[in-house]
């Protein structure tokens, strides 16, 4: 099985920044994605960020410009940095990895989330 343990979470001026660490292990072989989702109070869970196997990166329109997902595959770890936040991108923040399995499927693991607040 695989562990994701998210850190970076916290308390935060509009207008400054955050990076959020995913490090993933357990029986891990081959990582064919990895990506950040984000819950506010009150709305559901909503896709912010991924990052292909292949280092293909994709964010939502949302946070173009002012956030950058990476990976460091040596670690297997994820990051999110985050710039210029502001308060709307206040939420949980879950990593999400999806695992190469026998027969071309998949099995798709979360974090337990951390929190980002920012203030105005």
């Amino acid at each position: 099985q695989v562990q994701l343990v998210e850190t970076g979470g916290g308390l935060v001026q509009a207008g400054g920044s955050l990076r959020l660490s995913c490090a993933a292990s357990g029986s891990i072989f081959s990582i064919n994605a990895m990506g950040w989702y984000r819950q506010a109070p009150g709305k559901q869970r909503e896709y912010v960020a991924s990052i292909s196997l292949g280092g293909s990166t994709h964010c939502a329109e949302s946070v173009k410009g002012r956030f950058t997902i990476s990976r460091d595959g040596a670690v297997n770890t994820m990051y999110l940095q985050m710039n210029s936040l502001k308060p709307e991108d206040t939420a949980v923040y879950s990593c999400r990895v999806v695992v190469a399995a026998l027969g071309g499927y998949e099995d798709v693991y979360w974090g337990q989330g951390t929190q980002v607040t920012v203030s105005s």
